[in-house]
C-alpha cells in the first residue's frame, strides 16, 4: 500500500478533512491551473474516459470526486439519462454548480456532496462510474474501491484516470524534475494555498500505479481489469467492471 500523504503536515486533523479543506481552498483557480500544470493534456485523456464509457450505452452514471465537475459535463456526451457529480468540498462543487448552469445541464447533472467512502447510494445502482484525479486522495483506498464496488451494477464499468510515474528513459526523469521542482512553484505563483500542489506532486508518486493498482482493484473484486498508460506513462486510464 501507499505512504499515506497529507497536504498540511502539522494539522491534526485527518487526511479527508486535509484534502476537504485544501480543495475548498483552491477552487476558485483550479481549472485554470489544471489546464497550465498539464499543457492541456488532461483535456485529451478525459475524452478517452469519455470513449471508454459511452461504449456501454449508461443511463445513469457516477463521477466521484468530481470537483468543478469536468468529467461530468464531458460524460453528457454519452446520452445518459442522468450523471452525480460526488465530491466532499463544497467549494468545488459550487465552483461546478455555476458552470452546469451555465451550459443549461442541470436537469441532467447533480452536484452532490459527500465521500466516496460511505456513499448515500443503493447496491448496484450505476451503469459507470468514473474518477479522474481523484482516488489518490483518498483516506482508505481499499475502501473506497469497495464502495465503488458496492454501488456499480453487474457488468457495469468503471474508470479511473489517476497520474502516474513514468519507468522509462528519459520521461522518469523529466517527470520527476518537473513534479517536484516546477510544479509546486506552479502552484505557489497561482494559488492561495502554498502546499496544495506540493501535496498533489508528493501523492501522485507515491500512489500505486500500474499492475500494483490493477491487483488492489482484482483483489477487491473487480473483474477485467485493464491498465492503459497515457503520454509516455504521466497518467493512467484503468478500466474495470463487476461480475
Amino acid at each position: 500500500m501507499s505512504k499515506n500523504v497529507t497536504p498540511y503536515k502539522d494539522s491534526t486533523l485527518g487526511k479527508k478533512e486535509q484534502v476537504t479543506q485544501m480543495f475548498d481552498t483552491i477552487s476558485g483557480n483550479y481549472d485554470g491551473l489544471n489546464r497550465v500544470i498539464s499543457f492541456g493534456i488532461d483535456v485529451k485523456w478525459r475524452k478517452k474516459v469519455l470513449q471508454l464509457v459511452s461504449e456501454k450505452n449508461p443511463e445513469n452514471i457516477l463521477d466521484i470526486a468530481t470537483g468543478t465537475g469536468d468529467l461530468a459535463i464531458l460524460m453528457t456526451k454519452t446520452k445518459a439519462k442522468k450523471i452525480i457529480g460526488l465530491d466532499i468540498s463544497a467549494g468545488m462543487l459550487e465552483v461546478g454548480k455555476k458552470k452546469i448552469a451555465d451550459k443549461k445541464l442541470d436537469n441532467i447533472i447533480e452536484m452532490v456532496i459527500g465521500d466516496s467512502e460511505s456513499m448515500p447510494f443503493p447496491d448496484n445502482h450505476f451503469d459507470a462510474i468514473t474518477v479522474s484525479f481523484g482516488i489518490r486522495n483518498f483516506e482508505t483506498l481499499e475502501k473506497g474501491l469497495a464502495e465503488i464496488l458496492r454501488v456499480l451494477k453487474p457488468n457495469g464499468i468503471f474508470v479511473i484516470l489517476e497520474t502516474s510515474v513514468p519507468t522509462k528513459t528519459p520521461y522518469k526523469q523529466g517527470y520527476r524534475f518537473y513534479t517536484k521542482n516546477i510544479l509546486p512553484i506552479i502552484g505557489k505563483i497561482f494559488s492561495k494555498d502554498d502546499v496544495a500542489y506540493g501535496y498533489l506532486s508528493e501523492s501522485a508518486s507515491v500512489f500505486p500505479y500500474g499492475e500494483v493498482l490493477n491487483n488492489i482493484l482484482r483483489k477487491i473484486g473487480f473483474i477485467d481489469v485493464i491498465a492503459m498508460p497515457q503520454t509516455f506513462g504521466v497518467a493512467t486510464i484503468y478500466s474495470a467492471s463487476k461480475k
